[in-house]
């Protein structure tokens, strides 16, 4: 159970990751 919710958390911060790059190349291809 304790892995599962390790998975997750992990999931959760690689996505949040793509997100932030996403916004930032969206940003610079505005500029």
């Amino acid at each position: 159970m304790f892995y599962k919710d390790l998975l997750i958390s992990f999931i959760c911060m690689l996505l949040l990751v793509i997100c932030v790059l996403i916004g930032v190349a969206f940003l610079t291809l505005l500029e």
